[in-house]
């Protein structure tokens, strides 16, 4: 396991159900906080009016084997119980924000599991350090599409299109300039850290945002006009809320 990035380790391939029939593909990375261990992706993954799609359990792709990275299982959580969702998702004054935690429960985990968890000391606490045009990966599993041997998600390269920590049009996320597709929802918006502090050398790279969707304009001509491919990052504060 030791020719495996690190950051790779980080997202898991996400599965969504309605009970036996598979629904849809997404992205997710984990997110570790007091102890605690959570899957991060976006809020529409796990229900979205729009679309009628409202899957009753996710399956999450683990590694268990340090010695055969070609070993794994899915790993299966319910997103409701007693009628009520387990999943929280957050608010602001704009409206929902499409992000979504879910908690998982340690004690249920193969103890043999492989994976790298982002903490809170991966959020940035200084705007200025992140420049417009400064260079990202979104590290996902766009249409589904990965290494289907080793399990192992593909990195794509973007770079922050908007004002970083601004936010745009008064939403609470930022633009990436990327090419990106369906399936990469939930993924993880990364930029690697320059020195990274002790805490962070396992994992140098500090956490952004969390990929939602393409950006486009209700006004362009689909026969005379490309799509803009620019993406919306949610900010990673959020998890500090969400994950309380």
């Amino acid at each position: 396991m030791s020719l495996i990035e690190p950051l790779l380790l980080s997202a898991a391939r996400i599965c969504t159900f309605d009970g036996q029939q598979h629904l849809t593909n997404a992205s997710g990375f984990f997110f570790e906080r007091d102890g605690r261990l959570f899957i991060v992706t976006s809020r529409h993954v796990m229900s979205d009016e729009p679309s009628d799609h409202f899957p009753d359990r996710i399956e999450l792709e683990l590694h268990i084997d340090s010695d055969n990275v070609a070993s794994s299982i899915g790993f299966s959580m319910p997103l409701y119980q007693d009628g009520k969702s387990l999943w929280r998702q957050g608010l602001d004054p704009a409206g929902e924000i499409d992000v979504a935690v879910l908690e998982i429960d340690r004690s249920a985990l193969p103890p043999s599991m492989v994976y790298r968890a982002f903490t809170p000391e991966h959020l940035t606490q200084s705007f200025e350090r992140v420049e417009v045009g400064s260079s990202l990966l979104i590290v996902g599993f766009p249409l589904g599409f990965h290494d289907t041997l080793h399990h192992m998600p593909v990195v794509r390269q973007a770079i922050i299109a908007s004002s970083f920590g601004l936010r745009f049009q008064g939403q609470g996320y930022f633009l990436t300039d990327g090419r990106t597709h369906r399936g990469t929802s939930g993924a993880p918006v990364v930029m690697r850290i320059g020195n990274p502090q002790s805490a962070q050398c396992d994992l140098p790279w500090m956490l952004l945002g969390v990929h939602s969707a393409r950006l486009d304009v209700g006004t362009r001509d689909l026969d005379q006009d490309e799509a803009l491919g620019l993406n919306c990052a949610w900010y990673a504060d959020i998890l500090l809320t969400l994950t309380e």
